[in-house]
């Protein structure tokens, strides 16, 4: 017969029960889970709550399995095999009494966040989908601890302490680095196959001032899916004519596939040729904008430009990945910033040989991931005003270098979430309309704008929220739009706002990652109002909100 293993030290037989809980690890545990219960951003569905608390318990599971291992090392005490049932009984209790507790008050809570984001509010807690999602990361995630905690202890038995928890985490680390590889190589497949084909609603160009058009060198076989809703989709000058009531032009939009050419500078070199071709450098307004992951552009966003200025601009981007955004930052962080770089240096190239009366007003545009490289092709707020006619900053993450130096270094008095640079005189924060006017008329040209809101979760993950509050959560900081009832909680409230990112796209407009109702405020303080009055910018504005309804605006999932 084997050797019994030992339970947490304290002497308990536990082969052939593997389910058995380490003492410590299920404290620890229980109470982060409880934890992951309080609300965060953004409204949370019951399955991915369920999630979220799965991971919370191992993860307090885990540091609550070290925590015990030293207790037991320095503590002489044991209890009784009574007084262990006694406790397990109790831990029972608590658990079952602090499910139902919580139950209750995570729809509160709930509540109160859906109340923030203008959402209808719910009747009560969803518990068959909350376990639906915590059991079986729970069972799958203890049963893995325990298979590793087995292994390791049967190799050192056989070769020794040292050797046997050195083979035993080679053995972990390489099955994980190997499960991972073939999750990745299986999501890239799907995500190459989901890039080709276009949307069943978009046809072929058959303008020349589009690419793919006539007399283009890119190819509609290889633009991927969002590069041909981009040069399928938008209005015509008809259409931005009956809009506005002005005479329009036709809009130029260029458009390079990641599988045109080979690199951004072969593609940066055909963008510019297009742009030759389409009369681009001839339009009032150039915008150089910067996709998401997967080369996606916000409709609301390209089209509210082209309805202020009548057709007469040109929009030129390019494709650098064809993985969502969270895949891009996690596995090829510089690709966005690469191509922003190859784009702009080879548009403003040109832009440069130009008579200056006759140039176009050259703007940079990026949301999300694209806002973030765009930010990083530029060396600071000084060189991006100095090269540019202005910037247009949506949904920026956290870890953009220029976005963190401007909110570090924010005025004093001004909130984390909607900094006051230098009073406003070069860059603005706008969450909702009227924000940019707050500040004054004293905004001197070229303009930098940000889109921010306080509860986008894209804007406010960063490392830093694993160990620290950030300001945008004090009370002296905290925004409307953040519950009241959220709390920092070391590294169960990145863990939320991880979650949160995935919700992005799930509440109504002016809140979360979603910006369409006030992109063409901050067009307008850009690039100006192209002359429209305020009837006809009332309703270019509610064909934008429209978009809304039939088409999400891009988050982690683009």
């Amino acid at each position: 017969m084997t050797s019994p293993e030992r339970d947490g030290g304290m002497g308990v037989c536990v082969h052939a029960r593997w389910w058995r809980l380490d003492p410590g690890g299920a404290l620890v545990g229980l109470l982060a889970a409880a934890l992951s219960m309080t609300p965060s951003l953004l409204p949370r569905p019951a399955l991915f709550q369920g999630i979220i608390t799965a991971f919370a318990f191992l993860i307090g599971y885990g540091v609550g399995v070290g925590v015990w291992w030293l207790v037991l090392r320095f503590v002489r005490w044991r209890p009784t095999p009574e007084g262990r049932r006694i406790a397990w009984w109790v831990y029972i209790g608590v658990a079952v009494l602090l499910t139902i507790v919580l139950g209750f008050a995570s729809v509160g809570w709930q509540n109160e966040v859906r109340t923030t984001v203008e959402l209808p509010e719910i009747d009560g807690f969803d518990g068959l989908l909350f376990f639906a999602g915590f059991v079986p990361v729970v069972l799958i995630g203890l049963a893995l601890a325990r298979a590793v905690r087995r292994l390791g202890t049967r190799l050192s038995a056989r070769l020794g302490r040292g050797w046997g928890s050195t083979i035993a985490t080679a053995i972990v680390v390489g099955s994980t680095v190997v499960v991972v590889s073939v999750v990745m190589f299986g999501l890239d497949r799907l995500y190459l196959a989901n890039n080709g084909p276009a949307a069943p609603w978009v046809t072929e160009p058959m303008s020349a001032f589009r690419s793919a058009g006539p007399d283009s060198e890119v190819e509609w076989d290889l633009v991927g899916r969002h590069g041909t809703a981009f040069l399928g989709g938008g209005p015509k000058a008809a259409d931005i004519e009956e809009l506005t009531g002005r005479p329009a032009l036709e809009p130029v939009r260029v458009y390079v596939g990641q599988a045109n050419a080979p690199t951004v500078e072969e593609r940066a070199a055909i963008a510019v040729r297009e742009l030759e071709r389409t009369g681009a450098f001839e339009r009032d307004v150039l915008v150089v904008a910067t996709t998401t992951g997967s080369g996606w552009l916000e409709p609301q966003a390209v089209d509210a430009v082209e309805y202020l200025h009548g057709g007469d601009t040109a929009i030129v981007s390019m494709q650098y990945a064809y993985t969502p955004s969270w895949v891009s930052f996690v596995f090829d962080p510089d690709a966005p910033v690469a191509s922003s770089v190859a784009l702009f240096d080879a548009v403003q190239a040109k832009w440069e040989t130009l008579p200056e009366a006759t140039r176009p007003q050259l703007v940079v545009y990026g949301l999300s991931l694209g806002a973030h490289g765009t930010q990083e092709a530029f060396d600071g707020l000084d060189d991006l005003r100095a090269n540019t006619g202005g910037a247009l900053l949506v949904g920026s993450p956290n870890g953009a270098t220029m976005w963190r130096e401007l909110t570090e270094g924010r005025d004093a008095g001004s909130p984390q979430w909607q900094p006051v640079v230098d009073g406003g005189r070069e860059v603005r924060w706008l969450s909702v309309p009227g924000d940019f006017h707050a500040l004054g008329p004293d905004w001197a040209a070229p303009r930098v704008a940000y889109l921010q809101h306080a509860n986008d979760p894209v804007t406010w993950l960063g490392l830093e929220l694993i160990w620290a509050e950030p300001d945008w959560l004090t009370p002296e900081e905290r925004a409307d739009e953040v519950s009241d009832s959220m709390r920092w909680i070391p590294a169960v409230t990145a863990l939320q706002v991880v979650i949160d990112m995935f919700m992005g796209e799930s509440v109504p407009a002016s809140h979360g990652h979603n910006y369409g109702d006030v992109v063409l405020d901050g067009w307008q303080a850009i690039t100006g109002d192209g002359g429209l009055d305020d009837a006809a910018l009332a309703r270019v504005q509610g064909v934008l909100e429209g978009y809304a309804e039939v088409q999400p605006v891009g988050s982690v999932s683009e």
